[in-house]
Protein backbone atom coordinates (compact mmCIF):
# COMPACT_ATOMS: atom_id res chain seq x y z
CA UNK A 1 0.00 0.00 0.00
CA UNK A 2 1.18 3.44 -0.49
CA UNK A 3 2.17 5.39 2.20
CA UNK A 4 -0.23 7.76 4.86
CA UNK A 5 1.24 10.76 3.05
CA UNK A 6 0.59 9.47 -0.55
CA UNK A 7 -2.89 8.45 0.07
CA UNK A 8 -3.71 11.46 1.58
CA UNK A 9 -2.47 14.25 -1.00
CA UNK A 10 -4.86 11.83 -3.34
CA UNK A 11 -7.88 12.11 -1.07
CA UNK A 12 -7.18 15.95 -0.66
CA UNK A 13 -7.22 16.39 -4.31
CA UNK A 14 -10.31 13.95 -4.92
CA UNK A 15 -12.24 15.88 -2.47
CA UNK A 16 -11.18 19.36 -3.11
CA UNK A 17 -9.62 20.55 0.49
CA UNK A 18 -7.42 19.34 3.38
CA UNK A 19 -9.60 18.66 6.57
CA UNK A 20 -9.64 16.19 9.38
CA UNK A 21 -12.42 14.14 8.26
CA UNK A 22 -9.97 13.29 5.16
CA UNK A 23 -7.59 12.21 8.39
CA UNK A 24 -9.86 9.89 9.52
CA UNK A 25 -10.66 8.74 6.56
CA UNK A 26 -7.47 7.88 5.04
CA UNK A 27 -6.47 6.12 8.45
CA UNK A 28 -9.48 4.66 8.77
CA UNK A 29 -9.42 2.84 5.28
CA UNK A 30 -5.23 1.82 5.80
CA UNK A 31 -6.08 0.29 9.10
CA UNK A 32 -9.56 -1.63 7.69
CA UNK A 33 -7.03 -2.74 5.10
CA UNK A 34 -4.06 -3.95 6.92
CA UNK A 35 -6.48 -5.78 9.88
CA UNK A 36 -7.89 -8.04 6.84
CA UNK A 37 -4.34 -8.46 5.21
CA UNK A 38 -5.03 -6.50 1.81
CA UNK A 39 -1.73 -5.12 0.84
CA UNK A 40 -3.24 -3.72 -2.47
CA UNK A 41 -6.68 -2.52 -2.58
CA UNK A 42 -6.50 -0.49 -5.76
CA UNK A 43 -3.98 -3.30 -7.66
CA UNK A 44 -3.90 -6.77 -7.13
CA UNK A 45 -6.90 -6.93 -4.52
CA UNK A 46 -8.83 -4.78 -6.26
CA UNK A 47 -11.77 -7.52 -6.47
CA UNK A 48 -11.29 -8.92 -2.73
CA UNK A 49 -13.06 -5.77 -1.30
CA UNK A 50 -16.37 -3.90 -0.74
CA UNK A 51 -16.74 -1.20 1.83
CA UNK A 52 -19.79 -0.21 3.63
CA UNK A 53 -19.54 3.37 4.62
CA UNK A 54 -21.87 5.13 7.32
CA UNK A 55 -21.28 8.76 6.75
CA UNK A 56 -21.89 11.45 3.58
CA UNK A 57 -18.69 13.33 4.62
CA UNK A 58 -15.46 13.92 3.85
CA UNK A 59 -14.05 10.84 5.33
CA UNK A 60 -16.19 8.85 2.69
CA UNK A 61 -14.30 10.61 -0.05
CA UNK A 62 -10.78 9.52 1.66
CA UNK A 63 -11.95 5.94 2.04
CA UNK A 64 -12.53 5.48 -1.77
CA UNK A 65 -9.32 7.23 -2.69
CA UNK A 66 -7.51 4.47 -0.33
CA UNK A 67 -9.85 1.44 -1.14
CA UNK A 68 -10.69 2.12 -4.85
CA UNK A 69 -14.17 1.08 -4.14
CA UNK A 70 -16.78 3.33 -6.16
CA UNK A 71 -20.79 3.35 -5.93
CA UNK A 72 -19.94 2.93 -10.14
CA UNK A 73 -18.06 -0.69 -9.09
CA UNK A 74 -20.35 -1.69 -6.70
CA UNK A 75 -17.71 -1.96 -4.16
CA UNK A 76 -18.86 1.14 -2.10
CA UNK A 77 -22.08 0.68 -0.32
CA UNK A 78 -23.46 3.93 1.78
CA UNK A 79 -25.43 3.27 4.60
CA UNK A 80 -26.92 6.26 5.83
CA UNK A 81 -26.00 5.93 9.70
CA UNK A 82 -24.90 9.51 10.35
CA UNK A 83 -21.43 7.44 11.76
CA UNK A 84 -17.98 7.77 11.46
CA UNK A 85 -17.30 4.07 10.96
CA UNK A 86 -16.88 1.98 7.58
CA UNK A 87 -16.96 -1.32 7.34
CA UNK A 88 -14.25 -3.48 4.89
CA UNK A 89 -15.16 -6.68 3.76
CA UNK A 90 -12.51 -9.05 2.28
CA UNK A 91 -14.75 -11.29 -0.64
CA UNK A 92 -12.51 -14.36 1.31
CA UNK A 93 -14.87 -14.33 4.54
CA UNK A 94 -13.59 -11.38 6.57
CA UNK A 95 -15.08 -7.93 7.86
CA UNK A 96 -13.93 -5.74 10.32
CA UNK A 97 -15.89 -2.65 11.54
CA UNK A 98 -13.68 0.25 11.76
CA UNK A 99 -15.38 3.68 14.09
CA UNK A 100 -13.52 6.82 15.03
CA UNK A 101 -13.84 7.08 18.85
CA UNK A 102 -15.98 10.22 20.51
CA UNK A 103 -12.57 10.14 22.95
CA UNK A 104 -10.41 11.59 20.21
CA UNK A 105 -11.68 14.85 19.74
CA UNK A 106 -10.79 15.58 22.83
CA UNK A 107 -7.72 13.83 23.12
CA UNK A 108 -6.69 16.37 20.17
CA UNK A 109 -7.49 19.15 22.88
CA UNK A 110 -5.60 17.37 25.31
CA UNK A 111 -2.36 17.34 22.83
CA UNK A 112 -2.61 20.76 20.75
CA UNK A 113 -3.96 23.35 23.83
CA UNK A 114 -2.12 26.07 22.06
CA UNK A 115 -4.00 25.48 19.18
CA UNK A 116 -7.40 27.49 19.47
CA UNK A 117 -8.94 26.16 16.07
CA UNK A 118 -10.12 22.72 16.68
CA UNK A 119 -9.93 21.30 12.90
CA UNK A 120 -5.98 22.47 13.40
CA UNK A 121 -5.89 20.48 16.72
CA UNK A 122 -7.77 17.29 15.11
CA UNK A 123 -6.17 17.51 11.54
CA UNK A 124 -2.58 17.38 13.60
CA UNK A 125 -3.41 15.10 16.27
CA UNK A 126 -5.19 13.01 14.25
CA UNK A 127 -1.99 11.83 11.72
CA UNK A 128 0.25 11.44 14.93
CA UNK A 129 -2.26 9.14 17.22
CA UNK A 130 -1.64 5.96 17.68
CA UNK A 131 -5.02 3.68 15.79
CA UNK A 132 -6.07 2.72 19.09
CA UNK A 133 -6.62 6.42 20.24
CA UNK A 134 -8.60 6.76 17.46
CA UNK A 135 -10.32 4.06 16.63
CA UNK A 136 -12.43 0.66 18.15
CA UNK A 137 -12.00 -2.18 15.57
CA UNK A 138 -14.46 -5.10 15.48
CA UNK A 139 -14.80 -8.20 13.83
CA UNK A 140 -18.14 -8.75 12.15
CA UNK A 141 -20.16 -10.83 9.12
CA UNK A 142 -21.84 -9.14 6.52
CA UNK A 143 -24.17 -11.17 4.48
CA UNK A 144 -24.05 -9.58 0.79
CA UNK A 145 -26.54 -10.79 -1.69
CA UNK A 146 -25.76 -11.80 -4.54
CA UNK A 147 -27.44 -8.86 -6.65
CA UNK A 148 -25.50 -6.24 -4.80
CA UNK A 149 -22.16 -7.86 -5.61
CA UNK A 150 -20.04 -6.31 -8.03
CA UNK A 151 -20.51 -7.88 -11.53
CA UNK A 152 -23.95 -8.75 -10.72
CA UNK A 153 -26.14 -9.06 -14.12
CA UNK A 154 -29.53 -9.16 -13.69
CA UNK A 155 -32.99 -8.71 -16.57
CA UNK A 156 -33.80 -5.22 -16.90
CA UNK A 157 -37.43 -4.77 -16.46
CA UNK A 158 -39.23 -1.95 -17.72
CA UNK A 159 -41.53 -0.17 -14.99
CA UNK A 160 -45.56 -0.67 -16.03
CA UNK A 161 -46.48 2.59 -14.72
CA UNK A 162 -43.66 4.91 -15.68
CA UNK A 163 -41.87 3.29 -18.63
CA UNK A 164 -37.91 3.44 -17.55
CA UNK A 165 -35.91 0.60 -16.77
CA UNK A 166 -34.90 -1.30 -13.60
CA UNK A 167 -32.37 -2.47 -13.09
CA UNK A 168 -30.64 -4.94 -10.27
CA UNK A 169 -33.61 -6.87 -9.61
CA UNK A 170 -35.32 -3.92 -8.07
CA UNK A 171 -38.32 -3.89 -9.21
CA UNK A 172 -41.49 -4.30 -6.79
CA UNK A 173 -44.45 -6.37 -8.13
CA UNK A 174 -47.86 -4.88 -7.23
CA UNK A 175 -51.33 -6.27 -8.00
CA UNK A 176 -49.16 -8.32 -11.08
CA UNK A 177 -47.52 -5.45 -12.23
CA UNK A 178 -43.38 -4.96 -12.36
CA UNK A 179 -43.09 -1.04 -11.58
CA UNK A 180 -40.00 0.59 -10.03
CA UNK A 181 -39.57 1.80 -6.28
CA UNK A 182 -40.52 5.12 -7.13
CA UNK A 183 -43.98 4.75 -8.75
CA UNK A 184 -44.59 1.25 -6.15
CA UNK A 185 -44.72 3.45 -3.31
CA UNK A 186 -45.17 7.47 -4.77
CA UNK A 187 -45.09 9.23 -1.31
CA UNK A 188 -41.54 7.31 -0.48
CA UNK A 189 -39.63 9.39 -3.74
CA UNK A 190 -36.70 11.32 -2.86
CA UNK A 191 -38.34 13.76 -5.54
CA UNK A 192 -41.98 14.81 -6.29
CA UNK A 193 -43.19 15.11 -9.97
CA UNK A 194 -43.92 19.24 -10.79
CA UNK A 195 -46.34 18.37 -13.45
Amino acid sequence: MESFETLLGEAEVAHGHLCAGQILGVRMAMLGCRLLGIEEPRGRDRKRLVTYVEIDRCATDAIAVVTGCRLGKRALKFRDWGKMAATFVDLQGKAVRVAALESSKARARELYPEMGDKNQQQMRAYREMPDDELFSAQWVSVAIEAREMPGYKSARIVCAECGEGINYDREVLVEGRALCLGCAAPGQRYFQPLT
